[in-house]
């Protein structure tokens, strides 16, 4: 599938700012089963963009802009051609083992009762592709779907029993290396028939002798040609689109604006 993806992010400020420094995860990666056929990163500012990657491989630029600014534009275009990695993942950068997604986070601590519900969940068998799915669908059955961009760290979500996209995708994760399941959170773009949408976030789990697979626990599915991979980090904060500091008094203001759409209605 050729998937378009339009992604404004736009800052606001009641007072100027002297500077901003931002670190933007915003630009997905080559692998197997996605080609990344155009990306552009503009800003409707003087600004400085230097980019690298990360300890965990992810593709990241790093944002600076001097001021005064009252306000900055973030606008991502690109275009990706995905394939049908039927959830299991090849061709990526790896530059940790997977036993290093095992360690916890504040924000992916299970708390007791969701470490309890995955053990039982998985059912203390063999981990396998099928066992990921059942669990992804444990708990999205668990958790009744709301909207919104609250990112509640996964016990609080857990006890709650409701959940955004990634609030689940971050849950699960925590769920899983409670069980010593390795995984990792994925945050980036699922095309729907709205078009019109909100980033997305699900869940890559390591499976012996299998590898990396990725499920999408808001579905209870494994992912398809519908994804676009960004980026990967222990929680939602790790890999988050936009991250930084300003250097000003006064309050902010966020307005996001996002279209994943397929090219032309073809594959």
């Amino acid at each position: 599938m050729r998937i378009i993806v339009e992604h404004r992010t736009r800052y606001r400020f009641t007072e100027p700012q002297t500077r901003l420094i931002q670190l933007l995860r915003m630009t997905p990666d080559d692998t197997d089963d996605q080609t990344v056929v155009a990306w552009s990163i503009d800003v409707d500012c003087d600004a400085r963009l230097r980019e690298s990657r990360d300890g965990l491989g992810n593709r990241q630029t790093m944002l600076y802009a001097d001021g005064p600014l009252d306000g900055i534009e973030i606008s991502v275009r690109g275009e990706v051609l995905t394939g049908e990695p039927q959830g299991l993942l090849r061709g990526m950068a790896e530059p940790l083992p997977p036993t290093f997604y095992l360690r916890e986070s504040e924000r992916t601590m299970p708390g007791a009762a969701l470490a309890a519900f995955a053990r039982d969940a998985l059912d203390g068998g063999a981990i396998d592709l099928d066992a990921i799915v059942r669990f992804s669908r444990s708990l999205g059955d668990r958790l009744t779907g709301v909207e919104g961009e609250t990112l509640r760290d996964a016990a609080t979500v857990f006890d709650s029993g409701t959940a955004s996209a990634r609030e689940v995708a971050q849950a699960m994760v925590a769920g899983l290396r409670a069980a010593e399941v390795p995984s990792r959170y994925v945050g980036g773009y699922r095309q729907d028939e709205s078009q019109s949408c909100a980033p997305h976030g699900w869940v890559e789990a390591f499976v012996p002798d299998q590898g990396w697979c990725a499920i999408d626990p808001s579905r209870g599915a494994l992912i398809d040609d519908r994804y676009v991979r960004v980026a990967i980090g222990i929680d939602t904060a790790s890999a988050a689109p936009v991250a930084g500091s300003r250097l000003g008094a006064g309050e902010e203001s966020l307005d996001v604006a996002l279209i994943v759409a397929q090219a032309n209605g073809q594959d």
